[in-house]
């Protein structure tokens, strides 16, 4: 039983280090899957912002995993799928798979979703938690998501999950550049 956790704001090198993991396995025998949510409308692959990509199949329930026959399993964008979707990733490590999973730890609130809360539960071996740079000081220590509409920073009002579809713009920031109600 493995679980890693790979967690931070926007822009801190999240899907690289998924990718990174990645890549090498397509030259194994290993049977791997690597997935994220429907609901990431944004692109068909995992892309990192330096350039590269892994192709990821798009599922709407983390329940179509334990159908494979994989022995590790990336899942992407974790935020976006609902709490109830850890029991999934539970019964996968009850088989033995290896699982990687990267997103977002925080809403722009400042709280954790709660799936991201079920897996501290399920107790990870590995947790990399990554910052970012804030693109309000330029501080290297940006550990929020902050969300914006015409420059104007969202404290609340939206819900947690929010496609980017271009009427918000996502910046992370620093504790001390972080907007709450």
């Amino acid at each position: 039983m493995e679980l890693n956790l790979i967690l931070g704001p926007m822009k801190s090198g999240k899907s690289f280090e998924m990718i990174s993991h990645f890549m090498p396995l397509s030259y194994t025998n290993i049977n791997f899957g690597i997935y994220q949510p429907r609901k990431n409308i944004r692109d068909e692959n995992i892309w990192s912002k330096s350039g590269l990509s892994v192709k990821a199949e798009k599922i709407d329930t983390l329940d179509e995993i334990l159908k494979k026959n994989e022995s590790i399993v990336g899942i992407d964008e974790i935020h976006m799928f609902e709490e109830k979707e850890a029991r999934a990733i539970a019964s996968l490590l009850k088989k033995g798979v290896k699982v990687f999973v990267s997103g977002l730890d925080m809403d722009y609130r400042g709280k954790m979703f709660p799936i991201v809360q079920r897996l501290f539960e399920l107790g990870p071996q590995k947790v990399n938690y990554k910052r970012a740079v804030c693109e309000i000081c330029k501080e290297p220590e940006a550990i929020y998501t902050q969300i914006y509409q015409n420059n104007i920073p969202i404290t609340s009002g939206v819900p947690s999950v929010i496609p980017e579809d271009g009427t918000y713009v996502y910046r992370p920031v620093c504790y001390h550049c972080f907007r709450q109600n």
